[in-house]
């Protein structure tokens, strides 16, 4: 069962865009939110001055559908951002977030454990491109420490979807890259299916966190229609290789899963035309639509579900 959990949010300045810090009760851990325009201010702090591991997260120029993110560590944090800051290569990040600890107990060896397993989540997330050259080599730890910083780490896969970044946020729990069989519908994951008679294609889908992942190797059409909405989205999934031609001139193909914020967003790049996703996927368990199965749920009595 999981518990609730209360996030300690402190707005520096009183703007929600400004500097933030966030804090979990009865975890040493501190996390420090700064937009670039106010990073001098930032780093005039004295979380900046420990030992930590900190984030540089903006858009991605070369693939404008995911973000980028620097992954980096330090005894003394400010030294390496005021560093990263001067750096051409890095001017893509506008925003930076920097994890250390309200103890000294967070070491150097533990920040260079932490660097190379968020380096790892965020590749295996895929949410955003990692902008880091060289993958950090992982530190070995004694066994209790590597416990301490995984459970580090859990912390802070729950702070920084908070604060506005989900590069670290993993796939659906169960998520298979083919869609020959899909387990049936448990918990908040809903397995998908959309079709078209008339068109011939199918899609496959996982609905989790009110998010919507078209599995690989699901398939749209090729046919144009005047509106779509998310057009400029489609394109840049063709433009990366994710949506890809296929044998079949009236169809393209999902060559990876990929992750869409709404269902009408997901179904949209598949018809080619807006559509309204809610209406379109259909559970493959009992055959309703989205739609239907959420209004469902407002039917049933607070506590039984």
């Amino acid at each position: 069962m999981t518990h609730g959990r209360s996030v300690r949010l402190y707005l520096v300045d009183g703007s929600p865009t400004g500097i933030i810090t966030a804090e979990i009760m009865n975890w040493t851990g501190h996390v420090l939110v700064t937009p670039r325009s106010r990073l001098a201010e930032a780093l005039q702090r004295s979380e900046a001055t420990r030992t930590g591991i900190y984030f540089l997260v903006g858009d991605d120029p070369d693939q404008p559908s995911k973000a980028r993110v620097y992954v980096g560590e330090g005894d003394s944090v400010v030294d390496r951002i005021k560093s990263h800051a001067k750096d051409s290569q890095k001017d893509f990040w506008t925003r930076a977030c920097i994890v250390t600890s309200k103890d000294a107990n967070l070491t150097k060896a533990h920040a260079r454990y932490l660097e190379n397993r968020f380096v790892e989540l965020t590749k295996s997330a895929d949410r955003a491109n990692v902008a880091n050259g060289n993958e950090p080599a992982r530190k070995s730890l004694p066994e209790s420490d590597v416990a301490d910083m995984e459970f580090f780490i859990d912390q802070v896969q729950v702070i920084l979807p908070v604060v506005g970044f989900d590069f670290l946020r993993p796939k659906a729990q169960g998520q298979t890259n083919t869609i020959d069989e899909l387990p049936a519908t448990t918990g908040t994951r809903l397995d998908l299916i959309m079709t078209s008679g008339k068109h011939g294609y199918e899609a496959r889908a996982v609905e989790f966190d009110g998010e919507i992942t078209v599995l690989a190797g699901s398939r749209g059409t090729t046919e144009s229609f005047v509106t779509n909405i998310y057009a400029s989205l489609r394109q840049q999934l063709i433009n990366d290789g994710r949506l890809i031609p296929t044998n079949n001139p009236n169809f393209v193909e999902f060559s990876e899963d990929v992750t869409f914020a709404s269902p009408s967003a997901a179904a949209a790049v598949i018809t080619n035309r807006n559509t309204n996703g809610r209406t379109a996927w259909r559970l493959v368990q009992t055959g309703q639509t989205l739609k239907e199965w959420q209004d469902s749920q407002l039917e049933i009595p607070s506590g039984d579900n």
